[in-house]
């Protein structure tokens, strides 16, 4: 019996200290001031973790809005490159053409027959000036024939293989060409002064009317190297020397010999 009415006073404290606490809560008394309580404690350790948070959270998203530009960038310039690629392209194109189309406008050739080649190496030296040709025996290109480009003469061949050829330019010191003016019937030998030199001619009588500006072309007499008419320099300088009997000229190329991508081999032998 003892035991019995032990239980039941357990079960009865029990269920009154439930009901107080229930009480309590619903009028907002003890759990109210210790729910505030606990709130006080949290609060700091709350703010403290806002104010760490919310810097990192920007600094965070400054990373990722600044990983987008830098991305931005980097595809903008990519397409700029394309663009400026495209417009090199394009130059280039157009600069092949109007050479194409300068080399091949050749009326001084006449009705003689030519070949087109593209230069494939060019080798300068001080003296020496030759380039390497995309033409050889088997396209009919033999040695001795003139060379074109450029709107005038830029050398001729001295050697060939089947598929290609090499060309002295006029330029070179071992380079004579027999040349004329105007409608005169006085004859020139002007040679080759090295790649940044020009050409030249010495010991020009003095009787012969040239000045700066002159045009000098092929003379094509018989047993010459080269066809009549083919433009070849222009003179730039008049050296006069006091109380001497000849004058010496200095000249340049017609051709920008520089420059030349496309040629015209001329067929056309010495002996014809």
């Amino acid at each position: 019996m003892a035991t019995d009415r032990s239980r039941r006073r357990s079960i009865t404290v029990a269920a009154g200290v439930s009901a107080l606490l229930v009480v309590l809560y619903i009028t907002g008394g003890v759990v109210s001031g210790l729910r505030g309580t606990a709130n006080l404690v949290v609060a700091p350790f709350s703010w403290a973790i806002d104010a760490v948070a919310k810097p990192i959270g920007h600094m965070l998203s400054g990373s990722v809005n600044y990983s987008d530009v830098v991305a931005q960038n980097q595809k903008l310039r990519y397409q700029l490159g394309q663009a400026q690629l495209r417009a090199n392209e394009g130059w280039a194109l157009a600069r092949q053409l109007q050479e194409m189309t300068t080399s091949l406008n050749v009326p001084f050739i006449g009705s003689l027959p030519t070949v087109s080649a593209q230069v494939t190496a060019i080798s300068p030296t001080n003296f020496a000036a030759t380039i390497d040709i995309s033409k050889g025996r088997d396209n009919g290109v033999l040695v001795g024939m003139p060379v074109v480009a450029n709107g005038g003469l830029i050398g001729a061949v001295v050697a060939t293989t089947p598929h290609g050829a090499t060309v002295r330019l006029i330029t070179d010191v071992n380079s004579s060409i027999g040349v004329t003016y105007g409608t005169s019937s006085t004859s020139l030998v002007i040679s080759g002064e090295g790649v940044n030199n020009g050409l030249g001619a010495t010991a020009v009588p003095l009787n012969t009317s040239l000045n700066p500006g002159t045009l000098l072309f092929t003379d094509g007499l018989s047993g010459a190297l080269f066809p009549p008419g083919i433009p070849v320099a222009t003179v730039s300088r008049v050296t006069l020397t006091p109380g001497a009997a000849t004058f010496n000229l200095s000249l340049k190329p017609v051709a920008d010999l520089a420059h030349v991508m496309y040629l015209d081999v001329v067929l056309w032998e010495p002996s014809t």
